[in-house]
């Protein structure tokens, strides 16, 4: 704020120190206010913005100390400066314990002392407006992180919530698959195993047992494999019929992803043909190596 902001309100009963008062702050670029008694700079100050106020102690009626009281409780930023030319310390206590004053100065004053401890005061309210601004600006800064902070453990708690139902999901649909009567393998877009439920994992392919890690080649011929690939590239389902694995005929479908996941590998299901059945009636060994 510039010098042509401050607005100081000058009040006593004698009109040749509200003079005096003025011919010394004329130039010092202030908007000048003054009032004869504490009424009036009561009601200046419901009128005006007033950023420093100047005051007599004893004047008559209501004495500075009483004034400068009422100017802290309406008007509580407003640095208060108390004038007086009677030293006695039960004046100076009063106007200190009522007015809560910035400073207390005797007349006759040093006029460049006066302008010096008037030009620090509106210093000190610029700097306490400063402080306020930031404070308050902190608050609501802390009230923001605050909000944030709920809505992002609400958020956290949310997306714990549904990763758990998902989890849970996850796992029964797991164990669903695991436990379906027909062989199932899971297949990702570069041919790796990545999923084996138990139906398959019984499966004896040239005498190995199916492991999650190990590529589609290493168990599979190559006719099998190129249907795979052929499935991964149409994104359709494909269908081989009467695939050999340890003497026993296999359909196989061959079924790609969907959905998010299309295009990142398929699923391979094994189902015995009508001959395969009627070997199995026949008493033939499923365990025994072969394909």
């Amino acid at each position: 704020m510039s010098d042509q902001e401050h607005a100081v309100l000058c009040v006593d009963d004698e009109e040749n120190i509200l003079r005096s008062l003025k011919r010394l702050l004329r130039n010092e670029g202030y908007r000048l206010l003054t009032a004869s008694s504490g009424k009036e700079g009561l009601r200046i100050l419901e009128e005006n913005r007033v950023h420093l106020v100047i005051s007599d102690q004893r004047m008559p009626g209501m004495n500075g100390a009483e004034f400068l009281a009422q100017v802290k409780e309406r008007y509580p930023d407003t640095i208060r400066i108390c004038l007086t030319g009677y030293t006695d310390v039960d004046s100076i206590t009063e106007s200190i314990n009522k007015g809560h004053i910035y400073k207390f100065m005797l007349k006759p004053w040093n006029d460049q002392g006066l302008k010096l401890e008037i030009r620090q005061a509106l210093d000190q309210y610029e700097l306490s407006q400063t402080n306020m601004a930031l404070n308050k600006e902190l608050i609501e800064k802390n009230a923001e992180l605050k909000r944030i902070n709920e809505n992002l453990e609400k958020m956290v708690q949310e997306r714990t919530i549904d990763l758990e139902l998902k989890n849970r999901a996850l796992e029964l649909s797991h164990a669903m698959l695991g436990d379906l009567p027909v062989p199932i393998i899971g297949v990702s877009a570069d041919k790796m195993i990545v999923m084996v439920n138990r139906k398959a994992e019984a499966l004896s392919i040239k005498g190995n047992r199916i492991e999650v890690g190990r590529d589609f080649s290493c168990f599979f011929g190559e006719d099998l494999e190129q249907h795979l690939v052929r499935a991964m590239e149409d994104n359709s389902p494909k269908h081989f019929r009467d695939y050999d694995i340890a003497s026993h005929l296999y359909n196989i479908d061959f079924l790609p992803l969907s959905g998010r996941f299309r295009g990142k590998g398929l699923m391979v299901l094994f189902y015995l043909s009508d001959v395969s059945w009627l070997q199995a009636d026949q008493g033939v060994n499923q365990e025994s190596v072969g394909g």
